[in-house]
């Protein structure tokens, strides 16, 4: 599980409520009812009405997957895996992997290893596994395109009750000790909408994307180590390529 969103999202609501009370303001000031309800479910609703049902299925797996994303496996043990994967192929044979491929965690390296083993051609393999990254890809992106949805959709519907608020406060100008507290309240539905845009559905888009790209870069990188295998190169030759898709950083923070 990777903790950087809600360690993220706590860092940013934690530096809100040191600005009020810096202010002099009631932090729990901000936790008014009607106002978090009308933001968060009517925005909410807002994203399920440009979705599809199918979309709207796949919600709580698109929140877990925002909010407690797997997390993602170093890259430098998919290369170590795929090195010794290709040093058995190399001295037994590619049928030697059999055995040790239904061994295999990753459900996308052991398909891949299986068609390459049952003799499907080079390029029909690349293509099917290149399609599934894609796949996969697309599917990201349909959720975290619903949380930018949302993130766009919040201010609006937080500046709609606020609208709403400043109604109740012009029907009730002959009681003038209540104004206060009703213009406060209006405006709490804005200070949602914006907070909940830019603390919660934004970043959470965001982190799906960055996610999806991590996940699909080391995919590449499995189906570059796979078509090496499948043609018999050496295992120092395999090691030496992977390595050159990996990002300078890692490479570093490997070596040290």
């Amino acid at each position: 599980m990777d903790p950087a969103t809600l360690i993220g999202m706590a860092v940013a609501v934690a530096a809100l409520f040191t600005f009020m009370i810096l202010e002099g303001s009631d932090p729990m000031a901000i936790f008014f009812l009607p106002a978090m309800i009308l933001v968060l479910v009517a925005t909410l609703g807002a994203a399920i009405a440009g979705s599809t049902m199918a979309d709207a299925k796949k919600i709580p797996a698109w929140f877990k997957l925002a909010i407690l994303p797997a997390k993602v496996p170093p890259v430098t043990d998919q290369i170590a895996i795929l090195v010794s994967l290709a040093e058995k192929a190399r001295k037994e044979g590619l049928l030697a992997l059999e055995a040790q491929v239904k061994d295999i965690d990753n459900p996308f390296l052991k398909r891949g290893l299986q068609m390459g083993i049952d003799g499907t051609d080079p390029e029909e393999l690349r293509a099917v596994l290149e399609a599934e990254i894609a796949a996969k890809k697309g599917e990201d992106k349909v959720a975290a395109k619903f949380f930018a949805g949302m993130g766009a959709y919040a201010p609006t519907i937080g500046i709609i009750g606020t609208v709403v608020g400043l109604i109740n406060v012009l029907q009730n100008l002959n009681d003038p000790g209540s104004l206060g507290p009703m213009i406060s309240a209006a405006f709490i539905a804005t200070l949602w909408g914006v907070l909940s845009a830019n603390f919660f559905f934004l970043p959470m888009g965001a982190k799906i994307l960055r996610i999806s790209e991590v996940q699909a870069a080391q995919m590449e990188l499995l189906v570059e180590g796979i078509t090496e295998i499948q043609a018999g190169t050496s295992p120092r030759a395999v090691r030496q390529k992977l390595t050159s898709l990996v990002p300078p950083s890692e490479q570093q923070k490997e070596a040290a």
